[in-house]
């Protein structure tokens, strides 16, 4: 029997993205396990995975307690378990891992793929910082069989750093996006009244929407300065997540006047329903991916809105959403516009982003990583 371990630095990154990977791989007869800080309480997790592993480790990058004591967890596990792959995601966990590893592979008949959800190097990011982490990575691209990236910025970077070599640089459509569940035909016209009757507002009232969560990268308090200058009564604006800096937003909001028409949700599990109540969703962080929210609104035929960053360039770019310069709160404000005044253009913008993104379906990116892994059995 093939053996999987997925790793994580914490249990959501797991049950947001990876869970139906697990399911098509023990779907055909692997064996699939899970490592993550915090998983053994995470019922998902439990369920999901044939065994799941706990570690702890900071999820700062920096931190050097990453490097104490957990390598020798790791290495104690996987030596006991005898992997055929060792699947690592996000920057600490991938970084922890492939340290741990790096004078096991041969011994150990195992390959280690490392999927890149966004490095922490980027265009318009600190040239420090970009530097300290790409020196990093090309550290840890020596301990590490093949490298996944899923954006066109990163798989760029990639190569012309040599992280690893070229043949075992795979790019790949993000991590999916689950193409029945994100349709705007299953969402129910009652479910969209629903949510409209919870936020006070009519059925024609026009609703923007933000899926986010409260952090500085976000940029929320250039979206709410953005809706701030609107001046429209009519229109409302929701903003979905969780985070630090949600408090700090809402006084923002209330400084600005404009708390009355904000609605802020907190976690929802019900985004298709909002997205499809909005007339356009916007994110406009000044680092991502490849985000899902936004694939997510393209897969439902919403407008949308995003920053001129990697990753959303790479789904909103010729014609399939309004992309505005990071901080660019003008520019914010007048593609809120342009979508409320424009709906039938809008409405052809959001139809040619649909058209792109069965590129990226979940089905097409399990596949993608089945074929991986195939070829890093036999190589």
């Amino acid at each position: 029997m093939n053996r999987v371990l997925m790793v994580t630095t914490l249990p959501c990154t797991l049950t947001s993205f990876l869970l139906p990977f697990a399911a098509h791989f023990r779907s055909i007869g692997w064996q699939v396990d899970a490592m993550s800080c915090g998983i053994s309480t995470d019922s998902k997790c439990l369920n999901g995975f044939d065994r799941v592993w706990d570690v702890e480790w900071s999820r700062n990058p920096l931190d050097p307690r990453n490097l104490l004591r957990t390598p020798g967890k790791i290495r104690e596990i996987i030596l006991r378990e005898k992997y055929n792959i060792i699947h690592v995601h996000t920057p600490v966990a991938a970084f922890v891992t492939r340290y741990a590893l790096k004078d096991l592979r041969d011994r150990l008949n195992c390959k280690v793929i490392y999927t890149a959800h966004g490095f922490h190097f980027f265009k318009g990011g600190n040239s420090l910082k970009n530097t300290a982490f790409i020196n990093l990575e090309k550290s840890a691209g020596k301990w590490t069989d093949y490298l996944v990236t899923i954006n066109h910025e990163d798989k760029l970077a990639a190569l012309e750093y040599g992280l690893v070599p070229p043949n075992h640089t795979h790019y790949m459509p993000g991590i999916g996006v689950d193409l029945k569940y994100y349709n705007r035909d299953t969402v129910p016209d009652a479910a969209v009244a629903d949510v409209r009757q919870q936020l006070g507002i009519g059925k024609d009232t026009p609703l923007l929407l933000s899926v986010a969560e409260f952090t500085k990268r976000k940029h929320h308090v250039d979206a709410i300065e953005a809706f701030a200058k609107l001046a429209r009564r009519d229109v409302h604006f929701a903003l979905a997540g969780s985070g630090p800096l949600m408090d700090k937003m809402k006084q923002l909001a209330t400084e600005l006047g404009v708390i009355d028409r904000i609605h802020f949700l907190g976690n929802r599990s019900d985004v298709p329903v909002l997205m499809k109540a909005a007339c356009a969703n916007i994110l406009v962080s000044a680092q991502e991916g490849l985000p899902r929210c936004v694939l997510e609104s393209l897969a439902l035929e919403v407008p949308t809105i995003g920053t001129k960053i990697r990753g959303t360039q790479d789904l909103l770019e010729g014609g399939c959403g309004l992309l505005v310069d990071v901080g660019d709160v003008d520019g914010l404000a007048a593609a809120m516009t342009w979508i409320l005044d424009r709906p039938q253009e809008a409405a052809k913008m959001a139809k040619l982003g649909y058209e792109r993104i069965s590129t990226y379906d979940l089905a097409v990116v399990i596949q993608l990583h089945e074929q991986l892994y195939r070829e890093a059995l036999v190589s």
